[in-house]
């Protein structure tokens, strides 16, 4: 399985959640979507351990298993998709959260999150 962490997803692996460590465990590939590493990185800026959290954080991508996707021109062709057909639906989310929608299926990941807004877009596969 090529799995897509959203930000609650790798804080809760982090945090060693049983059902979050036991999915990264089990995945063939991890991917973090470039918002994810930013918004990990924007709360590590504010919070009481975030040279200890970006040690882990610097562990965790040099691993061969975890790649970073960033957008391209296709992405962004997805994100209009997404962010149309939620329009559509009314039935927004954050706009980082398109993104992130919008990367996982250009990759054909499956998103591992808790955000249940996620369901708004059924074509994205979730563990």
């Amino acid at each position: 399985m090529r799995l897509a962490l959203d930000t609650n997803a790798y804080s809760a692996a982090a945090r060693g959640e049983a059902k979050a460590v036991a999915l990264v465990r089990a995945a063939d590939r991890l991917t973090l979507p470039f918002i994810v590493l930013a918004e990990l990185r924007a709360g590590f800026a504010v919070g009481a351990a975030g040279r200890r959290n970006e040690a882990a954080l610097t562990r965790f991508l040099a691993s061969s298993r975890v790649d970073v996707r960033y957008p391209d021109e296709q992405t962004t062709h997805h994100y209009a998709s997404v962010f149309a057909q939620l329009r559509r639906q009314g039935t927004p989310i954050p706009t980082n959260d398109i993104w992130i929608a919008a990367l996982v299926l250009q990759h054909d990941l499956v998103l591992l999150t808790e955000d249940a807004h996620f369901s708004n877009v059924p074509q994205i596969a979730r563990a």
